[in-house]
């Protein structure tokens, strides 16, 4: 872990994990704190305006700023049109109905990690800010495995990350091998690994990771022969088999993913069985179909047996609804209607497989020739889209996206860009070399390179 460090602007907190830390400069258009100057403000008639319209109000405004604006124009919004416009106004600062119903609705928080609801909105907008700056701590995860991992799978590829995951606490990283290894995050401690349960193997990978599903308190993972594995993450349960695959009948897992309430897996190798879709609370497989990697049918087989070119992606949303493509076509389609296709599309240049990705409201869908393009989650409307250099010539170019903001890395390089606009923002003075597996989420950003190093940036608000 690196403990050199150099700053310029931000502050230091107590609780921060060692490690180097950049500061970028002032950030515009709303990076800062929730305060700002005035300049145009709502003036209130003679006379008392009840609470609950000021509230609405206030909250109207925040909205149509982050529509129009992005979502930290919202605050802005609010300190110029609204707190600022006399001391009676000021006092729906106070209303927690206001911070809740904000925050669900501009940063998609679910659950409230912090004190107060205002407190929750303040750290999602300065966190943000931070993406935008930038400003972050650099650290870095060791995972070279020990003796018992080489002994457990006789291969000399067991060691290449295959899967990144991230929760508030922790990250996890799966293997070619099968295992996945968890490390907590306030502490860059390596908390346990976890091994797929043996079993006549069809296949060199067969055990490969394919996916992960990752919480503070629970981890589910499968592997490329459509077993899935979950373990309450309390270091006394034992991982326990969820689900046996049946690699003959439905090819090969390509990809995992899902939430507590959909697990969905994308399979290659049997025509009709794309899409696997299991009940996450029950466990139930509750649905079986889909041609979407009906052409990949031969490539899911080379799946089992060689490290080969990611085959297709697939990602759930909080819409109950999920996002797929492989290099040929992106599709969304209804998790609670199995089989309905809310949005589909092919792309004439291909996608790049690597560098799809998709969150609650935002996909990320990136042509032959490097072009990205920013869609909705929801239906695959396009929102913006920006080259991005050197990606078409770079076989392992890799991306992912959170609310705000698309990484990519290509070349040794990790870029940003904001996803609202399409603006190129920066690239990390990070070089990490090869890189295997990437993913951001509102906080962090994780990547895994080929030299036995997981690097994290951490941008939250300190």
């Amino acid at each position: 872990m690196s403990t050199s460090s150099s700053s310029s602007s931000s502050s230091s907190s107590s609780e921060e994990a060692p490690g180097r830390r950049r500061d970028g400069g002032g950030g515009g258009g709303g990076g800062g704190d929730v305060a700002g100057p005035s300049s145009r403000r709502i003036r209130p008639s003679n006379g008392v305006w009840p609470e609950p319209f000021v509230e609405a109000l206030a909250f109207q405004v925040a909205i149509d700023a982050y529509l129009s604006d992005g979502r930290l124009a919202a605050a802005q919004a609010l300190v110029e049109h609204i707190f600022q416009v006399c001391s009676t106004w000021l006092m729906i600062s106070r209303s927690e109905l206001l911070w809740q119903n904000l925050a669900r609705r501009i940063w998609n928080v679910r659950s409230l990690e912090r004190g107060t609801w205002r407190e929750e909105y303040i750290y999602r907008h300065r966190t943000a800010s931070n993406f935008r700056v930038p400003r972050y701590i650099y650290t870095t995860l060791q995972f070279v495995a020990p003796e018992d991992d080489n002994n457990n799978n006789n291969n000399n590829d067991g060691l290449v990350c295959r899967r990144l995951a991230l929760s508030t606490r922790h990250i996890a990283a799966g293997f070619s091998n099968g295992a996945v290894r968890l490390f907590h995050l306030p502490s860059r401690l390596h908390v346990s690994t976890f091994y797929p349960q043996h079993r006549d193997r069809l296949g060199r990978f067969s055990s490969a990771v394919s996916g992960i599903i990752l919480s503070d308190y629970s981890l589910v993972f499968a592997t490329v022969d459509g077993d899935i594995h979950a373990a309450v993450i309390n270091g006394i349960t034992p991982l326990r088999r969820a689900h046996l695959g049946d690699v003959v009948n439905d090819g090969a897992l390509v990809d995992f993913a899902g939430s507590s309430q959909w697990w969905v897996g994308l399979f290659a190798g049997v025509p009709g069985r794309a899409f696997h879709i299991w009940n996450g609370e029950t466990e139930e497989l509750v649905f079986v179909g889909g041609t979407l990697t009906d052409p990949e049918a031969v490539m899911g087989w080379h799946l089992l047996t060689e490290l080969t070119d990611l085959i297709g992606r697939v990602r759930v949303t909080c819409h109950e609804s999920a996002v797929a493509c492989t290099n040929l076509r992106v599709i969304v389609f209804d998790l609670r209607n199995q089989g309905v296709i809310l949005g589909e599309e092919e792309i004439r240049r291909g996608i790049m497989v690597g560098m799809f990705d998709a969150n609650d409201e935002s996909a990320m869908v990136v042509d032959g020739r490097g072009v990205a393009s920013i869609r909705r989650a929801e239906n695959l409307d396009e929102v913006c889209r920006f080259p991005v250099r050197g990606a078409a010539q770079h076989r392992g170019a890799l991306g992912s996206v959170n609310g705000g903001y698309a990484v990519v890395f290509v070349g040794g390089v990790i870029r940003v860009w904001e996803i609202e606009n399409g603006r190129s923002l920066y690239n990390v003075d990070e070089m990490i070399g090869e890189c295997d597996a990437l993913i951001v989420d509102e906080r962090y950003v994780a990547a895994s390179s080929g030299d036995g190093i997981i690097h994290v940036w951490d941008f939250g608000a300190q």
